[in-house]
């Protein structure tokens, strides 16, 4: 029956099933509609990691992979390589092109993306758009991690939607969970997360655009900090 639906039809039944449905469930309805055709991708953070989980735990036919920027923490290298070892599975890695990332660096420095909005974009661009949107080549469903409470950009946020630049669903299944239910999983799965999570890095990016935050700030004041806050958007989910 799910072979037999449409883009359309398959996200009107996965926006009525998903406040029902757990997560588990949810993520076996994506691998029956879309074997080898759905994709996950993982910027290593907690929900991302709990999404991972029930991935690897139950074998899906779904591709997980990340974007390498080449300017991780070292941290969240260390939840890679103890994610991977954990599952036993692989995950797969898009690095930008070497090519557009030594012309920007030599023509505009390391640090261009502190003196602007349009540099900033623009290393964002080349370190994670284009490698992301290699990474969805032939994919038909897209999941995420997001989550209503990161922003107020976000506060709005569907479960499902279609991507009409790419035609293919999005899917956020964690959209509504709040950050303690996301650490109840952590916990009681005991699955690997970023240390930084235990320092006050609430969302975690590049080293150069990330830092702690104050109770009371915003979820993501942590991120481009030097911006305002309507425009912290890397252009991955615009």
């Amino acid at each position: 029956m799910l072979f037999m639906m449409s883009q359309k039809q398959f996200k009107m039944k996965l926006d009525k099933e998903l406040d029902t449905y757990s997560l588990e469930a949810v993520l076996v309805q994506i691998a029956e509609r879309y074997p080898n055709k759905a994709a996950f991708s993982t910027s290593l953070s907690m929900e991302d990691q709990v999404i991972t989980h029930y991935i690897f735990t139950n074998n899906l036919p779904i591709k997980i992979f990340t974007l390498d920027t080449g300017r991780l923490f070292p941290e969240t290298y260390a939840v890679f390589s103890s994610t991977i070892e954990r599952y036993g599975k692989k995950m797969e890695v898009y690095f930008p092109q070497s090519a557009s990332v030594e012309k920007l660096v030599s023509e505009k420095g390391p640090l261009s993306f502190y003196h602007s909005l349009e540099n900033r974009k623009e290393c964002c661009f080349i370190r994670k758009v284009e490698p992301l949107n290699r990474a969805l080549e032939g994919i038909d469903c897209w999941i995420t991690g997001l989550r209503a409470e990161h922003s107020e950009n976000r506060k709005s946020l569907p479960m499902v939607e279609l991507d009409p630049a790419r035609n293919i669903v999005k899917v956020h299944p964690l959209a509504k969970w709040s950050t303690e239910e996301i650490r109840r999983e952590i916990l009681v799965n005991n699955i690997p997360y970023n240390v930084l999570h235990d320092r006050g890095f609430v969302s975690i990016g590049c080293q150069p655009c990330t830092r702690a935050i104050q109770e009371g700030d915003d979820f993501r004041a942590g991120r481009w900090w030097w911006e305002n806050n309507d425009k912290k958007e890397c252009g991955l989910h615009s």
